[in-house]
């Protein structure tokens, strides 16, 4: 017995008809391309198929220990992001870390991440996100077990930087094998929701491990129980996630090395210039922050050229920004991601340096960014489908606002309650329901094909906008540095402020997005045009 429905095409302006029983369509959790539509007057309930489990879950128990081994690269990354904040102070001291080189800790696994995203986009694409997802979590789980044992702050940097690599296969695969298992509809929402969710956990749980090692053990434990996380996870994924390797060699999809070669030194370059101005002997006037920065500039506009122009195969195709209203909502969220990097780093300093709090008392006031995340997960997952995106978008970009000015205004002595949690409350309320919405609405408009681009580009816009928007932020506090400490911190947070502002405007005048409703993957909508095209010439 078939449930039939008929969908206007919104592209076309025809009636597309399709059927779901007997059509044979290949089970998404096998990655596979749809087949073409063989009848155009079968029937497809959409609505139905959105809120089904895939077909390659036996019951719910599989499915969970897929989501479970997925969303754990969300936690593993924002754990080893956040703790290492709470941890510097200990690691300089303990590892003799000389003050130019305080930031690298921190920096330089978010550096190897942000100029390595695409690179690892394309080989999941090549490859499949089986391979890519568990030698991530694999070489995540060596990595975490080397940077535990260093004997010195260099070997400290280099370890980090190895887990940046890690972390870069683990993101864009994790995303291309949720948007590749799950088709539009509210429980590929409900999926996407608590994986953004988990970025907030993550984040909470990097606190309250650094807070609690630093304290009554040993920094050294921080990286060992990550490390114990990742071996979890990779033995989780490599049973629960499905192998895709020899239908991604079947695409015959090939590494662009002319972009490889441009793309990882001009990030690379360009992010070392920024973050490093603040901290160099002589600051702007030191002679190799200047030319770092001009080599930077001039490797990425080489790389713009040749990906437009001169590849057949670029790592960032510029098709993609073809996609309405793409290119403005990467650009905001370059600003809203920029705004998140500055809150979670500088508002744990404020809590530390001005209020006094010690560390296990900033796990506890970071609380709410956790509970709220989890909050919002649920929420959104029943909602994202009935609200417009557009206006979900706005409401983010509030809360983005509001983290920031509650901290410009938050008066010496001020209250946890007044200021500080309804500030994390605001900022889960913006991390949450951008970084949701954007990966449902990047991954629902990519083929099957380019799902490890997705996942590239949703962490490039993540990872740039936090490194470069960090970077300035540090210069903004230099800057103000004279006025005092707490007015230097001040003066980032109205930075941070402006900076969702202008996320919040380039949202309100130029990106629309529509409810995350059940509908046509990329793939069959591609289909059924050419099926379209081909009856029109043969008319």
């Amino acid at each position: 017995m078939h449930s039939d429905i008929r969908q206007q095409s919104p592209d076309r302006g025809v009636e597309v008809i399709e059927k779901h029983g007997d059509l044979e369509m290949g089970s998404p959790c096998t990655l596979q391309s749809p087949e073409p539509m063989e009848n155009p007057t079968d029937t497809l309930d959409l609505e139905k198929l959105g809120r089904e489990r895939p077909a390659c879950f036996s019951n719910l128990w599989t499915e969970l220990a897929f989501c479970f081994s997925i969303v754990m690269s969300q936690i593993l990354a924002e754990y080893f992001i956040s703790g290492s904040n709470v941890l510097l102070p200990t690691l300089v001291k303990e590892l003799h870390i000389p003050e130019a080189s305080t930031i690298w800790p921190s920096t330089a696994l978010s550096l190897v991440v942000t100029s390595t995203l695409l690179i690892f986009g394309r080989l999941t694409d090549m490859l499949g996100g089986f391979a890519l997802y568990n030698a991530g979590a694999i070489w995540l789980t060596i990595s975490s077990i080397l940077t535990g044992v260093s004997q010195s702050w260099l070997m400290l940097l280099i370890c980090r930087a190895l887990q940046g690599l890690a972390l870069a296969a683990f993101l864009p695969s994790g995303i291309m094998i949720l948007g590749s298992t799950y088709r539009p509809g509210p429980r590929k929402n409900l999926v996407f929701s608590v994986y953004g969710a988990c970025a907030a956990l993550g984040f909470f749980a990097g606190i309250f491990f650094s807070g609690l090692c630093s304290q009554f053990l040993s920094w050294r434990w921080y990286f060992f129980i990550g490390a114990i996380l990742s071996a979890i996870t990779a033995v989780s994924s490599f049973f629960s996630i499905p192998r895709d390797y020899a239908e991604k060699r079947k695409l015959g999809i090939r590494m662009d090395w002319a972009g490889c070669c441009l793309s990882v030194p001009g990030v690379v370059l360009l992010v070392f210039a920024i973050a490093d101005s603040s901290f160099a002997p002589q600051q702007w006037r030191t002679p190799y922050i200047p030319l770092f920065l001009i080599l930077g500039v001039i490797l990425l506009a080489i790389f713009t050229y040749v990906e437009g122009w001169v590849v057949e195969n670029p790592l960032l195709p510029g098709d993609i920004f073809r996609v309405k209203y793409m290119t403005p909502l990467a650009i905001a969220l370059l600003f809203l991601y920029g705004t998140l990097g500055i809150f979670l780093l500088y508002a744990v300093l404020y809590m530390s340096d001005i209020m006094g709090a010690g560390p296990l008392q900033i796990v506890a006031w970071t609380t709410p960014m956790a509970v709220g995340g989890l909050i919002l997960s649920v929420a959104g997952g029943m909602i994202f489908h009935k609200i417009s995106g557009t206006i979900l978008m706005l409401i983010s970009c509030l809360g983005y606002v509001g983290c920031g000015l509650l901290f410009v205004v938050i008066p010496l002595g001020g209250m946890y309650w007044k200021y500080v949690f309804p500030a994390m409350v605001c900022g889960t309320i913006g991390i949450d329901i951008s970084f949701n919405l954007a990966n449902i609405f990047i991954t629902t408009n990519m083929p099957k094909s380019r799902q490890g681009l997705a996942g590239a580009l949703i962490n490039c816009t993540l990872h740039l906008g936090i490194a470069l928007m960090l970077g300035f932020a540090d210069i903004v506090q230099t800057s103000f540095r004279h006025l005092g400490v707490r007015q230097g911190y001040k003066a980032v947070f109205w930075f941070q402020s402006g900076l969702a502002i202008l996320g919040l405007l380039t949202v309100l005048f130029f990106v629309r997005i529509h409810h995350a409703k059940s509908e046509l993957t990329m793939d069959e909508r591609q289909a059924l045009e050419s099926e379209a095209d081909n009856r029109t010439g043969e008319v």
